[in-house]
């Protein structure tokens, strides 16, 4: 790979009260894809921000080929080779897709746009980075993964050095994956050093040729991701040996069903029917358009039914509106919680107590005192990491914000929680923290029905699992029985 490209010497970054890096000192090659890894807080964002001149270090020195840089700001960083691409997309939805690759540089003669020369350069650059889709079309238009690649190609015809990658696939499919991956390997044998931070174990083992830990804001080591192990990570990255991480509580559920559906039916579902018992975990399994998230929508009364019975305790219950549910004792903690499930500029005791507000009120009024000791008292008993409960919920970490949905909905007490992908984008050490949450609550009782795309955490964690394909269930499998390789042969066989 030749000498190094990318190097942090004895970076420190200090705020009011708070040390948020210190003394992180590591280096990457031209053409290697380094994954930087560590739980929510280690510090990984506020590296990246150093390294694109958001933020600039009390001490130490960032170098490039070998001199050492100051970046201004993220315009002087890009000017000297480093492209960062956030979770957030930084492109310009009413533009077209060829002037947000050449923003701030239009081919012109005077004030004139010279659109035949901009349409050209643009799909030439298209070309190269393997993105199909017509030069002249608004980005508003593309998919996700498409304005990502955009963002990409902006950057890439910059000929930039250094391209980092903050959890870029969040919100991607798994074809979609697959192109940003190839295009990934595309810039690495190019010499373009990829910095790619991922809490996705899987992806960091595919792409990677080493693997940076930070720890509470500290350098662990480097490691090469073809000799290490996920266990080493986990322990590196919490200190913890990853035979803690779900923590599965034997004894079961109690024997006694507390939920039921038969025969769920609408344009999703297809004579969809299964039980729950008190002081179970069901896990549901299955491959992306399986229906998993639309049972858990047509259980909570947010999808239409056309045909099929549900019962609690026994009793026939009619679900046709979320409202319905949450008074039967049916609670759902949806797959997207920031956009299905918290209010992100409000703060974070409002979010907890919003559904049980009715339980606080009289005459209209609001009795805060109440509110607030709702509120207090979850933010304790689940380890909610805020300075204070007025802080708005948009800055609370992904682990921090779960455990407030979760918060929000054990205020109602129910007897039936739905789970959704309850640790997708949050960090092993924060994961931990959930499945300790769900079971404490599996002890105390509840019948919990949980939805994953993580095979180890569905296995993990499960009494049972039911496997949905094409909107049936598929088959259903003992703890004891369960296998990745049985979970992937139901969801897959036709």
């Amino acid at each position: 790979m030749g000498g190094y490209q990318l190097e942090f010497n004895n970076i420190t970054k200090t705020f009011p009260g708070v040390k948020a890096l210190e003394g992180i000192t590591f280096k990457a090659c031209p053409g290697e894809i380094l994954a930087l890894v560590g739980e929510n807080g280690a510090g990984k964002s506020t590296l990246l921000k150093i390294l694109n001149g958001d933020y600039h270090p009390n001490t130490g020195d960032i170098i490039l080929d070998g001199k050492v840089q100051h970046f201004a700001n993220p315009k002087d960083a890009l000017d000297k080779g480093i492209s960062i691409l956030y979770q957030e997309r930084h492109v310009v939805p009413y533009l077209s897709v060829a002037e947000n690759l050449f923003i701030g540089e239009l081919p012109h003669i005077k004030s004139f746009v010279k659109w035949d020369v901009l349409y050209r350069k643009a799909e030439k650059l298209l070309a190269e980075i393997g993105l199909e889709c017509s030069p002249k079309v608004q980005v508003k238009h593309l998919s996700v993964a498409q304005q990502q690649m955009v963002e990409i190609a902006k950057d890439y015809h910059r000929n930039v050095r250094v391209m980092a990658f903050d959890e870029p696939t969040a919100s991607l499919s798994g074809k979609e994956i697959e192109v940003l991956f190839r295009i990934i390997k595309k810039l690495k044998g190019e010499g373009v050093t990829i910095v790619y931070v991922s809490h996705r174990m899987n992806e960091i083992f595919e792409l990677a040729d080493n693997v940076a830990v930070l720890k509470d804001g500290r350098y662990m080591g480097t490691v090469d991701a073809r000799e290490t192990t996920r266990t080493e990570l986990i322990r590196m990255m919490t200190g913890r040996d990853i035979s803690t991480v779900f923590a599965y509580v034997p004894g079961g559920p109690s024997g006694e069903e507390c939920f039921s559906v038969r025969n769920l039916t609408n344009k999703h579902l297809h004579n969809v029917s299964f039980s729950v018992k008190k002081s179970e975990i069901l896990g549901i399994a299955g491959l992306v358009g399986a229906g998993r998230s639309e049972l858990a929508h047509a259980v909570f009364g947010a999808d239409r039914l056309e045909s099929g019975e549900m019962f609690l305790d026994g009793e026939k219950i009619v679900i046709t509106h979320p409202q319905d549910a949450i008074q039967a004792g049916i609670a759902l903690c949806p797959e997207d919680r920031k956009q299905q499930a918290l209010i992100l500029k409000r703060p974070i005791r409002e979010n907890i107590s919003n559904v049980v507000l009715h339980h606080m009120s009289r005459l209209g009024f609001i009795k805060r005192r109440q509110e607030q000791a709702v509120a207090a008292d979850y933010q304790k008993s689940l380890r909610i990491k805020t300075p204070h409960l007025e802080e708005p919920i948009k800055n609370l970490s992904g682990g921090n914000q779960q455990k407030a949905v979760l918060s929000r909905w054990l205020a109602c007490k129910p007897k039936v929680l739905i789970l959704d992908e309850p640790t997708r984008g949050i960090d092993v050490g924060a994961k931990t923290e959930i499945y300790e949450i769900i079971n404490r609550l599996k002890h105390e009782g509840m019948s919990i029905i949980m939805i994953s795309s993580e095979l180890p955490e569905i296995l993990g964690i499960s009494d049972r699992i039911l496997v949905m394909r094409h909107g049936t269930i598929a088959g259903e499998l003992t703890r004891a029985e369960a296998s990745e390789e049985k979970i992937l042969d139901l969801a897959m066989t036709h």
